[in-house]
């Protein structure tokens, strides 16, 4: 899969931006706030059709701008494709090949991406909000009915919660019941998606992690559901624990006025030798534990889609030792696409990069030279 044009109109503090990024790796050299990640954004954009730092769409328009534009032409083994996306404060549109998309889910997963930040640290120091955006990111892009599982599971969760909060549930435990069903029925399909996911993410993390540390260091991966059960099992079991959980909450919902079991409340655990790393693990460990599940990514992609996603390494690279950062350009050396900003290249290892084209970054214009 390669990348070979991107366009913005508009989109953040690019007016207008015309870019062939024929080579294999793609260095955006430049101070701060001169629009290096917002480049990377865009790209991650237009794959996903949302942005891995804004749930506002408006925040992708420019300054005092109605609308802002998004395209690229990727070149697939099946073929290429041209993917354009606008926004406006009506919405968004997506195109594919000039086919506007009636669903979303019909969009995503026509370009392929693996974005790695200094903040996907978080993954796993932080939240379980950010565990659950990163699954939901990741599965969408190889399973884009998964998203709209996802997206009907909300409605009905947000609709659920209203009727707790207005203490309409007590006096309707018939309609409480539906609300229950369907709930559990999208639930169950989100949670065996995701359960699935993490069994074969782990498989290569542990594996790359292994690599990184010369085997000293082991790599588990758990998924932790919102309740007790058996999210490997069949849909029909699942379905049933479900409903049994929402029925031993029901006390405790009537009174706090929200949905205490299901999906919007999973979580991932990481374990290195066997202890948790979000409690147990150095900086260090829980660095290369990030690592180890962004390279996990483009293997297992590869394997869902049969050809690599595009890499974004977001000013990552300063963050990482040498011994990291050389596992990390090894690993995408020649096979991957790879987008990488960053404000110096002393912070980069330049002679183990192969076709490497380097631009230069300054007040939303992009130029091959300083």
């Amino acid at each position: 899969m390669l990348l070979n044009s991107i366009k913005l109109q508009n989109y953040r503090n690019y007016e207008s931006l015309d870019l062939a990024t024929p080579h294999m790796v793609n260095v955006f050299l430049g101070p701060n706030a001169q629009g290096k990640t917002n480049l990377l954004e865009a790209i991650f954009v237009l794959a996903l059709s949302k942005s891995h730092r804004t749930t506002k769409d408006k925040e992708l328009i420019g300054w005092n701008e109605e609308s802002a534009h998004i395209a690229g032409q990727v070149d697939k083994k099946y073929g290429s494709v041209k993917l354009e996306l606008s926004y406006s404060q009506k919405g968004k549109k997506a195109k594919l090949n000039g086919l506007e998309q009636r669903k979303l889910s019909d969009y995503v997963g026509a370009l392929n991406v693996v974005m790695f930040a200094p903040e996907d640290l978080e993954i796993v120091k932080g939240t379980p909000g950010v565990r659950r955006r990163f699954l939901d990111m990741e599965i969408g892009q190889v399973q884009p009915g998964y998203l709209y599982w996802l997206q009907q599971y909300h409605k009905v969760l947000q609709q659920r919660n209203n009727v707790l909060k207005n203490g309409d549930a007590r006096n309707d435990l018939a309609m409480l019941e539906v609300w229950n069903m369907q709930l559990a029925q999208l639930g169950v399909k989100i949670m065996i998606k995701r359960q699935h996911f993490i069994n074969k993410l782990q498989i290569y993390a542990k594996q790359i992690h292994a690599e990184i540390t010369n085997g000293k260091e082991q790599l588990e991966l758990e998924y932790r559901p919102s309740f007790d059960c058996d999210a490997s099992g069949d849909e029909a079991m699942l379905f049933d624990q479900f409903m049994v959980k929402l029925t031993q909450v029901k006390e405790q919902e009537f009174r706090r006025g929200v949905t205490l079991a299901g999906p919007h409340r999973d979580d991932i655990g990481f374990f290195i030798n066997d202890k948790e790393a979000q409690i147990f693990g150095s900086q260090g460990q829980q660095r290369t534990t990030a690592l180890s599940i962004k390279l996990a990514e483009l293997e297992l992609i590869h394997e869902e889609i049969g050809e690599y996603p595009i890499l974004l390494l977001d000013d990552v690279l300063s963050e990482l030792d040498r011994n990291r950062q050389t596992q990390l350009i090894e690993t995408f050396q020649s096979k991957v696409q790879t987008f990488i900003t960053t404000t110096g290249l002393e912070s980069v290892d330049m002679e183990k990069l192969q076709d490497a084209g380097i631009y230069y970054v300054k007040e939303g214009k992009v130029s091959l030279s300083p």
